[in-house]
């Protein structure tokens, strides 16, 4: 009885050694984030390299922006509509709170919803401030008066009344091509440092997922609106003048930067104590924050605010939505 009471127990032992809940759980979706990775680094930088290989000269800055990344982007901004209101909030919502419960801490501000709302400030503050020093000083006065004299002397108003016949053509220069001047380029370094912390925080939302299925949909979302944002920031550059050389390694610079933030969210996502939860939960209201900046004040306004294309641009916003709702609901 004794060695079968010792049998049993030691069977109970090896039982309990092996359980797989004293193993360390392997992170889940770990295989779909590192794919994901490589995708938001290469697409997004090919996208971008596209331009320079596809025009010969800097395209006009008076040029329209392109009908076919318009429509992408339409596409895009219903992706991240639905991704933001029925995947990352919920999700953020309750990983917050029941953080909160773990730690024993009972709130009567709203501290979920300001966190949201700092994510979408923060980006809105960070492109507001680039956006402010891209813009060109006001004129002085002597500037206008100058202006005023130039548009005058154009019109033929100013005239001599001596002269029967008007002075003789002035003969054309060639034009000289432009040359970025500094502060162009710093202008442009200011944009692209601008997407650049916003692609990290992009990367973030996805890195901070749980399952195949949330990384996926992420990672949809982020390709889509990051290729159609690469080929317009390299179209932008291209028409600031600067060089290729620049051009490339500023794209590059902006495609590396949304990998750089899913790997901070994977180590973030690895932290299994409640400290490590809740700072999680506030990494994932930043993000949740920047995918709303993204939707309502950066997709939408642009590309409806152009008279071109509405009834397609609408029919592809709710595809996109449509996409997404359909993935949630058969649970892929």
């Amino acid at each position: 009885m004794a060695a079968g009471t010792g049998a049993g127990t030691g069977s109970g032992a090896e039982e309990l050694a092996w359980s797989p809940g004293m193993a360390p759980r392997p992170q889940s979706g770990l295989e779909a984030k590192l794919g994901s990775l490589v995708l938001l680094l290469l697409l997004p930088l090919a996208c971008g390299l596209a331009p320079l290989c596809c025009f010969r000269q800097p395209p006009s800055s008076a040029a329209p922006r392109s009908p076919v990344l318009s429509l992408v982007s339409c596409f895009a901004g219903g992706v991240f509509l639905a991704t933001c209101l029925l995947d990352l909030l919920p999700d953020y919502l309750s990983s917050i709170r029941a953080a909160l419960e773990d730690l024993r801490i009972t709130l009567q501000f709203p501290l979920p919803e300001f966190i949201l709302a700092m994510g979408f400030f923060l980006v809105l503050v960070l492109e507001q401030v680039t956006l402010a020093q891209q813009d060109p000083p006001p004129p002085s006065k002597e500037e206008e008066e100058d202006e005023e004299t130039r548009a005058l002397l154009s019109t033929g108003s100013i005239q001599s009344s001596s002269s029967p016949h008007p002075p003789p053509p002035i003969p054309l220069v060639p034009p000289v091509p432009p040359v970025p001047s500094a502060r162009g380029a710093v202008r442009a370094g200011l944009l692209v440092l601008a997407l650049a912390l916003h692609s990290v925080l992009e990367g973030l939302a996805l890195g901070l997922q749980d399952g195949d299925g949330a990384v996926l949909r992420v990672c949809l979302a982020l390709l889509l609106h990051k290729c159609a944002v690469a080929a317009s920031l390299a179209l932008k550059l291209l028409r600031g003048h600067l060089r290729p050389v620049a051009v490339a390694t500023c794209m590059g610079l902006f495609a590396i930067m949304s990998p750089l933030g899913v790997g901070l969210g994977t180590v973030v996502a690895a932290g299994e104590g409640p400290r490590q939860r809740l700072c999680r939960g506030v990494l994932e209201g930043l993000a949740a924050g920047t995918f709303l900046y993204i939707t309502f004040l950066e997709i939408l306004p642009q590309e409806f605010g152009v008279p071109h294309y509405r009834v397609p641009k609408v029919i592809l916003l709710l595809g996109g939505f449509a996409l997404v709702t359909g993935i949630l609901f058969i649970k892929i």
